[in-house]
Formats: C-alpha cells, structure tokens, sequence
C-alpha cells in the first residue's frame, strides 16, 4: 500500500512516525512546501531570538527518513488532488498516485484586516524562514509591536526582547491568553512580563499600522500610538482548505471529518489544524497528535474512533510554567471555581468543578500537578470531599490518585 501525506508539521510527522512503527512496509511519499524537515513550532522562537541555529531545530535530518524508506519531498507545492484517479498534481504538473491519502497542511497565519497591515515591517510567525526574515529586519530597530496576546504573541515578545527591541503586546481581550487563563492567571503573568521590559496592553484594538511605505507605529482605538519599526502578527489562523476545497473535500472553516478522520471523499483523511471534527478546528498540539495518530491507525487498517480532545495546553512562557487542562472559564453558574494565588512567587491555581469532578484547571508555577490534575480530569474522579485542600501545597494528588484506583 502506498500512502501520501500532504504537510509535514506535527499532524503530518506523527502519522508518518505511527505507520512507520505499526506498518513498516507501506511505501509513504511526504509532500511540503516548507524546505526544512519537520521542526516543533515551539522551536522558531530560539531561531527568531538567535539562542537556537537553523540546523539544531529539525527533529531528524532528511537523511533519516531515506534511510526509513520514506520519499521525502521539501520545497514541493501540491496544486490539486485527482481523486478520481488517486493521485496528486504538483505545482511541476508531475503526478504521483497513492491508495491512501493524508491531508495534513495546517493552516497559516491570520493577518487581521487592518489599516496599513500591507506595510513594510508587518509580519507573521509561522515557519524558520519567517523567523530568519524578521530577526534579520529586526537589526537597528528599537521598537516593535505584537499584535495578539496568545501563546505566539507571548513567545514572538520575549524572543523581541532578546534581539534588544522594546516591544509592547496589544491583546484585544480583556485579559492575557483569552482560550487558556482567566483575568487573574493574566494578571500574574502581565506582572512578569513587565519585570522583563515587555509592556502589555489588554483591551487594546488595533485600529491602523501608520508609517508611509514602512511601519512607524501602531494606532490603538483608544487613540494612543505606539511606535514600532516591527510589527508582529499574532492573531490566530486559518486552515488551509483551498487546495481540498478545489478538489471537492468538503469543507468549512477546516476540512470535515468523520470520527475515522475520513473526509466524504473515499481514501482521503485529514488531521491536525486543517481538520474540521463535529464543527471545531483545534488548533493546539494535543489534538494534531491525537488526530494524527488515529487517523495513521485507520489508513493502515486499525479501525479507531476520534472522540475529540481535551483542551491541554502545557508551556513555558518567559521561563514560567503554565498549564490550561480542559474547561477553564465556564459561562454559566452550575459551576464551582476555587482559586489560590501568590503573585509574589509567580503562582495560580484554579480548578473548576461539576457535580464533585474537576472539568478544568488552569496552573501556573506549578508543574508537578499538571499530570495528576490531568488524569482526575480525564479519568472523572470526584474530588468532593478534597476539593478545599486540592490546591494546597501540601496535599499529595499523585497519593490521592493511587488511593482512587
């Protein structure tokens, strides 16, 4: 059996990892635009701020994967899908046939519309070249903007930080990492960023780019001007459906799948940030592995159902451990919410609780409850008779656990 898979970030990597060990004899050919094997995401920031080399960030060589039988293609562009036929066009018009076929092309960055976004000096994060291209602007400039506030506005300010620019972060939400925190979970982290020379505006819209054919600064609603020489996009994404769409994949804001990940066309399956999954692109690492890796097990025969995936976003942001493990800001009053805080020693905790069991928890400075907390959300253990003391520093979650099992 011949597999193609078209992107190779995460979704596309690990689907060809999980046929590789489960499968070793299907021929795989791997399609990219990107000229770099696959690298985590993660990485491009020590790539932006000069802390991590090009050639360091690849998880393997492209020798690697030759030496595994894979057909690696980098610097390829797809132009259409002959479903038909089971086979692929590239942008050369070279075709090349499969039996199964993996859509796994992410998504790209979304560049709101706005004033003077087409200026010199706006750009978006989202590959080693975009990383090389600003680092690279970004020499005698002393200002620059992040527009965004996420996990990618975060991580781009702090690496701006590094290269020596003054850099301010406008999130347009009330508060820092709007999908992941709460208010007061931002208001620890605003505080350490601060301590960092990075300046923070929440509740800021941005209204235009000025500068004439260059950025000279940015221009928020409330009618301040921030100067910037540098502007980074980071504001969300948007998968990237026009090549299955033209192909007749059905599609939405991703492409829609099945709980196989199976798209309505025969053979064809997606994964990872251009997959649709009863209504909802994800967008976060978990689930391009989870959806990767079933969707590997159904080409290869292994039928296996996707559920979905609980939200768990685990990072380090400006040396400060932070986890968002499931609901964190419920929006209705069924919910109970226990919270515990030090702003000096950088830490939050917060669970939110439903009939006695954890459903979301946000944590920051404290790593080592992450993977018990996540397992008492997973798993639905009640926590009712506990749940006052769940956060205190003494109380043993790995005891509690193993007392529940």
């Amino acid at each position: 059996m011949k597999v193609v898979i078209i992107g190779f970030s995460l979704a596309g990597y690990t689907a060809s990892r999980y046929i590789l060990m489960n499968a070793p004899k299907t021929e795989m050919e791997i399609f990219d635009v990107d000229k770099y094997p696959y690298y985590p995401h993660p990485s491009l920031y020590g790539v932006l701020s000069g802390e991590s080399s090009v050639d360091a960030i690849p998880l393997h060589p492209a020798k690697w994967y030759e030496d595994r039988g894979i057909k690696l293609h980098l610097g390829v562009s797809v132009k259409s899908i002959r479903a038909a036929d089971k086979e692929i066009v590239l942008a050369n018009g070279e075709k090349v046939s499969y039996d199964k076929l993996l859509l796994a092309n992410g998504a790209r960055p979304f560049i709101p519309p706005v004033k003077g976004a087409d200026k010199r000096g706006v750009f978006a994060l989202r590959s080693i070249d975009d990383a090389l291209t600003i680092r690279e602007y970004a020499k005698g400039k002393k200002n620059a903007v992040v527009i965004g506030g996420g996990l990618l506005g975060l991580e781009a300010s702090e690496a701006l930080g590094k290269l020596g620019l003054k850099t301010t972060v406008l999130e347009f939400a009330p508060w820092l990492l709007p999908r992941q925190i709460d208010n007061e979970g931002s208001d620890i982290l605003i505080g350490e960023f601060e301590k960092r020379g990075v300046e923070i505006k929440c509740g800021a819209q941005t209204e235009e780019i000025i500068g004439d054919a260059k950025v000279s600064g940015v221009k928020v609603k409330d009618g301040d001007t921030i100067p910037a020489q540098l502007v980074v996009c980071a504001t969300g994404i948007r998968s990237n459906i026009e090549l299955p769409k033209e192909s007749g994949i059905n599609v939405n804001k991703g492409v829609i799948v099945d709980n196989h990940l199976r798209t309505n066309v025969e053979d064809i399956y997606a994964a990872g940030d251009i997959a649709e999954h009863r209504g909802r692109v994800y967008g976060i690492i978990p689930a391009a592995t989870d959806q990767a890796q079933i969707a590997a097990a159904n080409i290869i025969g292994k039928e296996t159902v996707y559920n979905g995936t609980i939200a768990l976003n685990t990072l380090k942001v400006a040396g400060i451990d932070l986890a968002s493990i499931g609901l964190v800001n419920p929006e209705t009053k069924e919910y109970e919410q226990i919270r515990k805080m030090d702003a000096d020693k950088c830490l939050y905790k917060k669970i939110v609780l439903k009939d006695g069991k954890v459903v979301g928890s946000i944590l920051i400075g404290d790593r080592k409850s992450v993977k018990p907390m996540t397992e008492i959300i997973t798993e639905g253990i009640n926590v009712e008779e506990v749940k006052n003391e769940l956060l205190e520093d003494d109380f043993n979650l790995k005891q509690f656990l193993e007392k529940r099992k």
